[in-house]
């Protein structure tokens, strides 16, 4: 591998949207960090006034996170750093990839708890009302909560937090 190829782990709308070219592609696995709805979204699924919830990681000592790894060029870091901008940061990290069964080092982006447009937790009730009800520029934030839920079960990943707010989303009445 060229040093001007990448490993890119997607958790969230990574896995699902991909709109960005890659050279290859595979499941994967990071340890000691899990999935949450817990950061503001004002520039893709909510607005300035009214943020949407989207996905981060938070660390998680006894967590697995399954996702999508994508080899790229580096070129595709700067799409990447402007669609994961609103307190996204890279990180390294070691990445498992599943059908290769071997570990990378890869770069995955986090919204740490110390970025201005995190949310924090909530009960996952409040967090489906809150995603139910936010709209932003790359549409309905309840499109991204289902569409990841999707994504996940496509790679067979059951994520017990989307999963929750999935189903709590449902009872809103959103349509899967």
């Amino acid at each position: 591998m060229s040093k001007k190829q990448h490993w890119i782990f997607g958790y969230g709308s990574l896995i699902y949207k991909v709109d960005f070219p890659y050279l290859d592609r595979d499941l994967a696995s990071l340890r000691g960090w899990s999935r949450r709805f817990w950061q503001g979204s004002v520039d893709h699924r909510g607005t300035p006034e009214s943020p949407g919830r989207v996905v981060t990681l938070v660390p998680d000592a006894e967590a697995l996170c399954r996702g999508v790894a994508f080899l790229v060029d580096e070129s595709v870091f700067a799409h990447l750093d402007h669609r994961e901008k609103n307190g996204y940061e890279r990180h390294r990290t070691e990445l498992y990839l599943e059908q290769r069964k071997e570990t990378v080092t890869g770069t995955f982006y986090i919204a740490a708890a110390d970025n201005p447009a995190f949310l924090g937790d909530a009960p996952d009730r409040e967090l489906a009302k809150h995603i139910a009800a936010s709209h932003g520029p790359s549409g309905s934030n309840a499109d991204y909560l289902l569409s990841l839920a999707s994504a996940l079960r496509e790679i067979g990943e059951h994520d017990e937090h989307v999963v929750s707010l999935e189903q709590h989303l449902i009872a809103l009445g959103q349509n899967p």
